[in-house]
């Protein structure tokens, strides 16, 4: 078997967005006369789409970043690659540029849904020939078939929001991870990145997210107007957090939302921000609708304990008013709750 096929039998292999990447990656490393290859990012900021590296091969091994896109200091504006966005303007499939005696680089964005959402970057020492983007163009085309089984296997088929299944496999592995004032970021093969230093007091918060009486739209209205209402808070979800932020449908009403690196003022008024833009959006023939929500760290404690905690202030929201977002410590320590969870008695509502 050739080194290409045996690199795209490993590829598709996995079930991991991140190992499938470098695995693509390597894959086009390993083509003759490669100097380098990176995948990017592409993101809106300030109402203008920007680039930054998201996975890089830095000393021999693999760096995925970890920073909020908007604050990475690698990022820039896509304006300073002239091909790169013309060719993301017309939707175009390749761009190249000539950087100077010897670099020459190719750009392969990466389209899910007539949407860029990030973009393949190759260089090397010299103009890249028919058959060689023929091979590449292949391997593109492997990857983004594959990309888009996994994305389609990972996600609710009603409201397109990351699925329960998915909660439960990236969870297990991110709970305890938070980036704490003395816990640095990682690579993926849990050694330190010096180029992402934590930013002091952040911290990763787990959200649960309720729709309040949302068994009286269903029989009021009907299951119809019940899916649309399931299908515009999800909307407002994604408008409301980040890119790397995750989102999930618990099933039923209720959703489950991972916040990144941030402390804990702006998550309680990212939390009230979305829970007032679903009290103020106008539902077509339901009308108003609200929501609750309980949230917690996940800088300690084992995935069933925080899902736990985050359960016992949703549920506390839920009895005492609704339409509010309540914090599992500030309840422990004013004493409207006693911890139910621990490592040795389990106690979920």
């Amino acid at each position: 078997m050739s080194p290409i096929l045996q690199n795209l039998v490993e590829m598709t292999g996995h079930r991991d967005h991140l190992r499938l990447e470098v695995s693509v990656l390597s894959t086009l490393q390993e083509l003759a006369g490669i100097l380098d290859v990176r995948a990017l990012e592409v993101f809106s900021c300030n109402d203008a789409l920007h680039v930054r590296p998201r996975t890089w091969l830095e000393n021999g091994r693999w760096l995925s970043a970890t920073m909020d896109a908007a604050h990475d200091p690698h990022r820039v504006p896509l304006s300073e690659l002239p091909e790169l966005q013309e060719c993301i303007a017309r939707h175009e499939g390749s761009a190249q540029s000539t950087l100077g005696k010897g670099r020459h680089r190719l750009w392969l964005p990466i389209w899910m849904q007539d949407k860029v959402t990030g973009c393949l970057e190759i260089t090397q020492s010299r103009p890249f020939s028919a058959q060689k983007l023929h091979v590449i163009t292949g391997i593109l085309q492997v990857y983004q078939n594959y990309q888009s089984l996994l994305d389609y296997s990972e996600r609710d088929a009603l409201t397109g929001l990351l699925n329960r299944k998915t909660f439960d496999e990236q969870f297990a592995r991110q709970a305890g991870s938070a980036p704490s004032e003395t816990r640095p970021h990682l690579r993926p093969d849990g050694t330190m990145d010096p180029r992402a230093s934590p930013t002091a007091g952040t911290q990763h918060w787990l959200a649960v997210v309720d729709i309040d009486h949302f068994k009286l739209v269903n029989d009021r209205f009907g299951h119809l107007y019940g899916d649309e209402v399931l299908i515009l808070v999800a909307n407002i979800l994604r408008n409301s957090f980040r890119s790397h932020d995750r989102i999930f449908r618990f099933g039923g009403e209720e959703f489950v939302v991972l916040l990144r690196s941030t402390t804990l003022e702006t998550a309680h008024r990212v939390f009230n921000r979305f829970r007032t833009s679903v009290e103020s959006y106008p539902f077509p023939q339901v009308g108003r609708i609200t929501v609750s929500l309980g949230f917690v760290s996940t800088d300690t404690g084992a995935p069933v304990e925080i899902l736990g905690k985050a359960d016992q202030a949703l549920y506390y929201a839920k009895e005492n008013g609704r339409n509010r977002v309540c914090y599992y410590d500030d309840l422990i320590s004013g004493g409207q709750l006693t911890a139910k969870v621990s490592n040795e008695d389990v106690e979920l509502f």
